[in-house]
């Protein structure tokens, strides 16, 4: 049997305002927040939570499995292949320990979404791309609440992955409404963005502005 390229399939595209979820036990609150995000325009919505225990997350996935379906979104879930096979979302996002793109194809199938973490090194790039991957991304572009102790990526790597990658480009890292912009017109597809979205006073205006960033560009 021949075997079907994962960008000849028709997938959901990976753009604008990529939410990551953040670390909420309350799974009431963290339905809240995201319905707030999604009506302010989020195009991606990816599951992450790192403090929560497996159950939890199982039944945070499925919720917000439900709860993204009222929209035109695309969900991915972080770090795992198998939680994203159960709750039938879109795709995962892949981190440096999380696994391989071969496995985790092989659990999600074809027609699914792969993305991955590329750090602020071009050469996991160009491998994931020659791995079948669906979109990568880079960071940190700038000082993150979430993550202060991540590499350092200079955004100029945006302007070398979009001249010779075919592939949607994620930015992720202390973006902000007031830097976003600068990644948008280096390059990058998605801005994956946690604090400034979900400790807004106004969610659902701050994703909106956030939105409204890729019209400026």
């Amino acid at each position: 049997m021949q075997r079907v390229s994962p960008h000849s399939i028709d997938k959901k595209v990976i753009k604008g305002l990529y939410a990551i979820t953040p670390d909420e036990s309350n799974t009431d609150e963290l339905l809240r927040k995201v319905r707030l995000a999604l009506l302010g325009g989020a195009s991606v919505l990816q599951y992450r939570n790192k403090t929560a225990n497996a159950e939890l997350k199982r039944q945070q996935a499925l919720a917000l499995r439900q709860l993204v379906s009222e929209f035109d979104c695309t969900y991915l879930i972080n770090d795992d292949a198998q939680l994203a096979v159960q709750v039938n979302a879109d795709g995962a996002h892949l981190g440096g320990e999380d696994g391989s793109v071969a496995a985790a194809r092989e659990l999600l199938g074809e027609t699914k979404i792969i993305g991955v973490s590329c750090y602020n090194r071009l050469t996991l790039a160009y491998q994931a791309a020659t791995q079948g991957v669906d979109y990568i991304a880079f960071g940190a572009f700038f000082p993150s609440e979430i993550k202060p102790d991540a590499v350092k990526a200079e955004v100029k790597m945006l302007q070398t992955a979009r001249n010779e990658l075919h592939l949607p480009i994620v930015a992720i890292g202390g973006i902000t409404l007031q830097n976003g912009v600068s990644l948008i017109e280096a390059g990058a597809d998605a801005l994956a963005v946690i604090s400034a979205l979900w400790n807004a006073a106004d969610i659902r205006a701050s994703a909106q502005q956030f939105s409204i960033l890729f019209s400026r560009a």
